[in-house]
């Protein structure tokens, strides 16, 4: 159970830092700046430096979109080799540890699912939001996104 939950934030770690496929985000991910609110900027699709749990599943909806080729609302492993694209950041993604039912393909259910480590580490209040306030009440070295969000 333990390395489960290890594997678990692992995955959801890489997860948040993985690029959607637009050009801008692409080339913020070639950046050097890796603290969690920065590839949380990536998923962040209003843009307004509060990181959700909607916009999380949005993202990773699209991510599955983009691997499930013939549109059938199940990856393959086949499938989920576009997820885990040598150099991005579920290149050690693990096939199993999305099939969760273990029958050999991942549900859109079983990939959007996945909880976000970013979120579930600074989400003070429970809201499902992290805000530029909890990120700065962290206590962490985490940067907050440069010329994102509105001060509250």
């Amino acid at each position: 159970m333990i390395a489960t939950m290890s594997l678990l934030c692992a995955v959801i770690s890489f997860a948040s830092a993985q690029p959607v496929p637009s050009d801008q985000e692409h080339r913020r991910e070639a950046g050097g700046d890796r603290s969690p609110a920065s590839a949380a900027e990536i998923w962040d699709a209003n843009r307004d430096g509060v990181y959700t749990c909607d916009e999380w599943k949005a993202y990773l909806g699209r991510l599955f979109d983009r691997a499930d080729r013939n549109h059938d609302g199940n990856l393959t492993p086949a499938e989920f080799e576009g997820v885990r694209r040598p150099g991005s950041a579920l290149a050690d993604a693990d096939f199993g540890y999305f099939d969760e039912n273990q029958d050999g393909k991942i549900t859109r259910s079983e990939f959007v699912g996945k909880p976000n480590e970013f979120i579930l580490q600074n989400d003070k209040n429970g809201d499902c939001r992290v805000t530029q306030d909890e990120l700065k009440n962290t206590g962490t070295d985490q940067k907050r996104p440069a010329g994102r969000g509105k001060k509250s």
